[in-house]
């Protein structure tokens, strides 16, 4: 049986990170990835700039945007800043960047390599068999570390996506409530085209009722989608803590992603380094992911209150929107960095 330090399920940015950190450290990590490359996954790629300074070369970076366009029912306003609020990022590009970091560090990463079981401190992955001092489940919102945890995910939301060609020179959010209840849709650019899409709590809005209200936003605004490509995701922000003996979940697995905004990346990269250095040391200090916590239940209890009632949902995103634009609170209050 082959045995390692660390097996990590997933390699996303969660478990790539994850595996550099560890790797870098000695440890003998194995990095087994489902699916049969590194990278592609349902992402819109935007990324705010607090979560990215420093944690990524800026020729990942495609565009950067120090204003926000910001529309709801009764406002449409501007938020700006000294500095980009939101970058966009190219979802597989960071995915082999991150690959590159975690093989150079001596991780070894195995593709087309999902679990089939757990039991004990072995695992298997089609014929081959692992035994593991730590496992950690970055392996998304259905992973299979998860259910092995017996820990089930409640609250999610659903993203939809396009990717449509064209030069886009803003940054868009649409809170328009009537559409998409206390989620929103989207316009990111990037180099060549732009991700167009929409978000929302699936307590709030079936993933079928936003597929077709998405699409009459998108009529209405003269986005034409027919020659693009729909993809889709779950947004688990079922959060039931990371730390279970031996056993770590981070990103979406960990349910960590935001529940207003659906942003993942940024907690993703966060999670995975802090269960790395928690391996490590574990006396380790988590006041990093401590500040994550925070910001993730403060979303999540605003998406929770919207959720419920229409006019809470309305008056919320409208004052929100209000003292975004009046400064009265900054634009990292929808952020995931702090």
């Amino acid at each position: 049986m082959n045995k390692y330090h660390t097996i990590i399920a997933g390699a996303g940015p969660a478990g790539l990170a994850c595996a550099a950190i560890l790797a870098k450290s000695g440890r003998r990590v194995l990095v087994l990835e489902r699916n049969n490359r590194v990278g592609p996954k349902v992402c819109a790629g935007g990324i705010t700039w607090a979560g990215i300074s420093g944690r990524i070369p800026n020729d990942l970076i495609e565009k950067s945007f120090p204003d926000q366009h910001v529309s709801t029912v009764w406002q449409k306003t501007i938020i700006s800043e000294d500095v980009p609020l939101v970058s966009t990022v190219n979802r597989e590009a960071l995915g082999n960047w991150m690959l590159d970091r975690a093989l150079d560090a001596g991780a070894e990463v195995r593709v087309s390599s999902p679990l089939t079981d757990i039991s004990g401190d072995s695992l298997k992955s089609g014929t081959d068999s692992f035994h593991f001092q730590y496992l950690v489940g970055a392996d998304g919102s259905t992973s299979c570390v998860r259910r092995q945890l017996a820990i089930p995910v409640s609250s999610a939301g659903a993203g939809i996506n396009y990717f449509i060609p064209g030069d886009y020179p803003a940054m868009h959010w649409h809170l328009d409530d009537r559409l998409f209840n206390n989620g929103y849709a989207w316009i990111f650019p990037h180099n060549g085209q732009a991700s167009v899409g929409a978000y929302a709590c699936r307590s709030s809005l079936p993933p079928a009722l936003l597929k077709k209200n998405f699409h009459i936003w998108a009529e209405k605004h003269g986005i034409n989608l027919e020659q693009s490509r729909l993809t889709s995701a779950l947004v688990n922000y079922d959060f039931r803590g990371w730390r279970f003996g031996n056993r770590f979940l981070v990103g979406d697995a960990a349910g960590l992603a935001s529940a207003l905004t659906g942003e993942g990346i940024y907690p993703a990269i966060v999670s995975g380094e802090e269960a790395a250095r928690t391996i490590i040391d574990p006396g380790h200090d988590n006041i990093v992911m401590d500040k994550l916590l925070a910001r993730h239940h403060l979303h999540r209890r605003i998406a929770a209150i919207t959720a419920k009632n229409k006019v809470a949902c309305r008056m919320t995103m409208e004052f929100l929107v209000m003292a975004l634009r009046l400064k009265i609170i900054p634009f990292k209050v929808l952020e995931m960095a702090s």
